[in-house]
């Protein structure tokens, strides 16, 4: 299994290859908090999977309901037709949503393609109400929505633009780190509710009657883990309103207790007007997406022939069965086990627990927020990236844990059932390795 032969087809996404390959890390099985190894060896999660896998791995209730559901109804077709459970997740999900304004969800297979889906309705939305000119959607820089090509259009990380063609109908904001102002901030920084004033540019330059949507991720995660400062979120969503701009929130990291709450619209009290989500949806178990928008933006596709399709736009496996099943028990589960709770409880100690690295050399910032953070390394002399790749195949050849990195950032994000114990073991590790890179 191990061998470079049969490792040889695979082509990885968002990987070094040729480096994995000389030097494998393989997962084989998982539970609760940890990972195993082909030889047995544990693995600590320090990451949820990838940011998805909130509830731990291998959690019984969310097993038996796939397993089940796999076994009464493998498949039915999205198109058309539908089957109970479909419309039962749908409901299930907006139980937990920021407020009775939501009421209806599309489903989809990724963040991607939800953070797709929500611009393709922003600009249907607009064009239904006769706004036919607002036609820009406008991101931020060093956003991450995903690798279609309205995420990566909308994104700010340049990478991911590289090679690619992109929508010509976009326009970007500043992004909000200051590391002059804002190094080693405990939560949310003190320094930068100005920046949200950055879109008041962008709607100078174009015209608010040709700006249909503004997206965001309330907590920029995969470009660094970049925490909104104090005030930000809430000057962002008064501009909107105020120029008839559409607010989009990608929770697709977000969402589903990382923060303490079900969303980070509830944690920071600021309402969008569609909210994507993913991975912590079915906590990692079978891919799924959604988009969950207000009543008055599905309303304004109805008003054609009700034989008609209303949203030329979907997916074969949009609400698929078994990502159904996944969902409803996941959400039990969370709410069943009190794990957004847990997280809330746990957050004051993950704080403390990571800000107690400052002074090791080579951090030169820590960011934190709910269970999630950010160490920022300086990066080595003309090889951004390298420490961070040093640090994290270190952490899991030799210290068998598992870390995220994004350049020379650790980005961590536990299982939403991590302990006080899980917490000191991945801390104290850190502690020993960042020195010797």
């Amino acid at each position: 299994m191990s061998s470079q032969a049969n490792l040889e087809h695979l082509w990885m996404p968002f990987s070094a290859n040729r480096g994995f390959k000389a030097e494998p890390r393989l997962m084989n099985e998982a539970k609760g908090m940890y990972f195993f190894k082909p030889d047995g060896t544990q693995v600590l999660d320090g990451t949820a999977g990838l940011w998805c896998c909130n509830a731990g791995h291998g959690h019984e209730k969310i097993v038996t309901a796939i397993q089940d559901q796999a076994a009464k109804l493998d498949f039915a077709p999205s198109f058309q037709m539908g089957h109970p459970l479909g419309f039962e997740a749908a409901e299930k999900l907006l139980s937990i949503a920021p407020s009775d304004a939501f009421q209806y969800v599309f489903f989809t297979n990724s963040g991607s393609e939800a953070v797709d889906t929500a611009l393709k309705i922003a600009l249907g939305y607009q064009q239904h109400r006769g706004k036919i000119d607002k036609t820009i959607l406008v991101g931020r820089d060093r956003a991450y929505h995903g690798v279609g090509f309205g995420g990566i259009s909308v994104g700010g990380l340049p990478l991911n633009k590289k090679h690619f063609s992109l929508l010509s109908n976009v326009d970007h904001i500043c992004a909000t780190h200051d590391l002059g102002k804002n190094a080693f901030s405990k939560g949310q920084p003190d320094f930068g509710e100005e920046l949200a004033d950055d879109l008041l540019r962008i709607i100078e330059k174009h015209g608010a009657d040709k700006i249909a949507a503004f997206i965001t991720e309330p907590l920029a995660g995969s470009t660094g883990v970049l925490i909104p400062p104090k005030g930000y979120l809430e000057r962002i969503r008064e501009i909107c309103t105020e120029h008839d701009i559409l607010l989009i929130f990608d929770e697709v990291i977000t969402g589903f207790g990382r923060l303490g709450t079900p969303f980070a619209a509830d944690y920071f009290g600021v309402e969008p007007d569609m909210i994507t989500c993913a991975k912590g949806l079915t906590s990692g178990t079978v891919p799924m997406g959604a988009v969950m928008v207000k009543q008055e933006i599905y309303s304004a596709f109805q008003d054609r022939d009700p034989k008609a399709i209303d949203l030329f736009h979907g997916y074969t496996y949009s609400a698929h069965p078994m990502a159904a099943a996944a969902l409803i028990a996941t959400l039990d589960v969370y709410r069943e086990d009190g794990l957004f709770e847990h997280a809330n409880e746990r957050s004051s100690y993950w704080e403390n627990a990571l800000h107690s690295l400052k002074g090791t050399d080579p951090i030169i910032d820590i960011r934190n927020l709910g269970l999630v953070a950010g160490i920022e390394m300086e990066p080595s002399d003309g090889k951004p990236g390298a420490r961070g790749y040093d640090v994290f195949t270190d952490a899991f050849h030799n210290h068998d844990l598992l870390l995220r990195i994004t350049g020379d950032t650790i980005a961590l994000s536990p299982p939403l059932i991590a302990e006080k114990e899980h917490i000191d073991q991945i801390v104290d590790i850190l502690r020993k390795i960042i020195p010797n890179h």
